[in-house]
């Protein structure tokens, strides 16, 4: 009999192990009293030494795919992100281990921290926050391009229109945006957008955009998809808001394009390298808002993700062929 036709262990065989550097799943789940074994771990070190004890491993960023040889009684991974770069989907799949997503779990949180940043763009709270720490009360403007400004009748591009996506287009038409949507798929509808378009229009739809928010999935099509050419299609006053992945972004492009002015900002939640060297340019940009890929870190964020998990184990003990979120 091969591991990938073995039966999934019943509720009171399985062990859980919960893999992250620094939340707290293993308690959320004891809170639950679900009467589910598991255990945490928090670094990759401690993953690598007890990954053989695990049936179900709900883990993302400490996980590596040399792993595997050592993940004997393994039977099924839920992430708990949306991005599903870091997994090898093939090596998983001949072993028969399940693997299934968290997106969604996170989108009201992103797409409410997307539309923060723009919010705080466009009403100068970060320079407001530094001038309180110089004890300086700022003076009022004469020149009105030097003021607070309004996002009614402002344009949003948003790259990516699924769950954060859509839900971030929400959100800016309350403040009476205009949104246009770019999707890989744009017959797949435009939810909240005004518009929508396909990749291939990318081009034409970034001069319009007074904000370009990128909320799509690091895969081989949207790496670097915001390059050299990208940043000069935008507008000189226009603003770039990245809570996707940081390698959607052509981050040497990205740093030229600011020192010269092509564009106005950049919002940024994720980098291409986390944490972001201290050596990066981007860290005294009067013109960059940085924030350490926390858009989806929120008080509520264990337990939606035992949500997911507690609905993919029943699927699993029910000996259904489809999990939510499912990639394998």
């Amino acid at each position: 009999m091969t591991k990938g036709e073995t039966v999934f262990p019943d509720r009171s065989d399985i062990r859980i192990c919960f893999a992250h550097a620094a939340y707290q799943m293993q308690a959320r789940l004891e809170a639950r009293a679900t009467g589910l074994a598991g255990f945490q771990v928090f670094s990759r070190d401690e993953l690598e030494a007890r990954i053989g004890e695990a049936d179900v491993l709900v883990v993302s960023g400490l996980w590596h795919n040399a792993l595997i040889p050592k993940a004997g009684r393994l039977r099924f991974i839920q992430s708990i992100s949306a991005g599903m770069d870091q997994y090898d989907r093939d090596a998983l799949r001949q072993l028969g281990i399940r693997l299934a997503s968290a997106a969604g779990v996170n989108a009201r949180a992103v797409s409410e921290h997307a539309m923060a940043l723009i919010l705080s763009w466009a009403r100068r709270l970060p320079e407001a926050r530094d001038n309180q720490h110089r004890h300086v009360w700022r003076g009022m403007i004469g020149d009105p391009a030097g003021r607070e400004d309004e996002l009614g009748g402002k344009t949003l591009a948003i790259v990516g229109l699924g769950r954060i996506g859509g839900r971030l287009a929400q959100l800016a038409r309350a403040f009476d945006m205009r949104v246009i949507g770019v999707r890989r798929d744009a017959a797949g509808g435009a939810g909240a957008a005004h518009e929508v378009h396909g990749m291939d229009g990318l081009l034409a739809v970034l001069p319009q955009a007074d904000f370009v928010a990128l909320t799509c999935p690091l895969t081989p099509q949207t790496e670097r998809l915001i390059d050299a050419g990208a940043l000069a299609a935008m507008r000189p006053s226009a603003v770039l808001v990245n809570i996707a992945r940081g390698r959607c972004v052509d981050e040497f492009a990205l740093i030229a394009a600011l020192r010269d002015g092509r564009i106005a900002g950049a919002l940024l939640d994720c980098t291409a390298e986390e944490p972001l060297p201290a050596a990066s340019p981007l860290w005294d940009m009067s013109q960059v808002v940085i924030t350490p890929h926390s858009a989806g870190e929120t008080r509520r964020y264990e337990d939606g993700i035992l949500d997911f998990l507690m609905d993919n184990l029943g699927r699993l003990w029910r000996g259904e062929a489809g999990l939510h979120n499912q990639i394998i």
